[in-house]
């Protein structure tokens, strides 16, 4: 098994002290998690947590027309079963794989058990649970009051930060539903940036050229939420 696809290549897991890693692992299940594929539904109740390692999970609000947005985005960097530990057993969001990869998975009581224990992991999975409602409280304020072109960005920048290289997977299609907006909004956006040498995006791949360009572009949502996470799952802050 490849270093990319060890458990410690999540922050939440690597940051166990030994003791509690040793005791996690052998409840710990490597799975491929495919593009696309839903690992939870809305109100359907979870039996298992993910802690991707290679893999992104976007969090969507699916609408009863169909439409959708992306609430939050989950990577090597936390856990996909917020739910679970915090007592709601379901959650109104879709859980899907925006980007594939791999990811540990632990049955639901399993992790109940775990928290229940007040030690190490609970603390960092309330740090990381307070990361993530700032960054779907700061997603909501993006989506009101900034443009496609800045969504785009921030959905980029937060997209690399949880992934091992600058390219994603994803078609014009998908990013216009996980940002809530037209097709056309996102292909003029994506021209854009194309143009001016920030992104290259050919047959849904989309490589960043220039990320200190984007940062430049981006709106402040994304340093918000950077901050926020960055402060809350610091190693000292564990």
């Amino acid at each position: 098994m490849s270093t990319a696809n060890e458990p410690i290549q999540n922050y939440l897991l690597a940051a166990l002290p030994a003791d509690d890693y040793a005791r996690l692992l052998p409840q710990l299940e490597l799975i491929h998690l495919p593009l696309g594929h839903a690992v939870s539904e809305s109100g359907v109740l979870l039996h298992h947590a993910y802690f991707p390692t290679t893999a992104i999970v976007s969090l969507l609000y699916v609408m009863e027309d169909g439409g959708s947005a992306e609430i939050a985005v989950v990577g090597d960097d936390g856990v996909v079963g917020v739910p679970i530990f915090m007592g709601g057993e379901t959650t109104t969001s879709r859980a899907v794989v925006q980007s594939a990869g791999y990811a540990y998975r632990i049955k639901a009581q399993l992790l109940k058990d775990e928290f229940s224990g007040a030690g190490p992991l609970q603390r960092l999975l309330l740090h990381y649970t307070q990361a993530l409602l700032t960054q779907m409280a700061q997603t909501a304020v993006c989506n009101r009051h900034h443009s496609v072109e800045q969504q785009l960005c921030r959905w980029l920048l937060l997209s690399l930060d949880r992934l091992p290289s600058n390219e994603l997977i994803m078609t014009q299609d998908l990013i216009a539903n996980m940002l809530g907006v037209r097709r056309a909004g996102v292909t003029k956006a994506a021209g854009k940036l194309q143009r001016i040498g920030l992104i290259h995006y050919s047959r849904g791949k989309i490589a960043v050229l220039d990320r200190p360009g984007l940062e430049a572009r981006v709106c402040e949502c994304y340093a918000v939420v950077k901050k926020e996470s960055d402060r809350l799952l610091s190693r000292h802050a564990v």
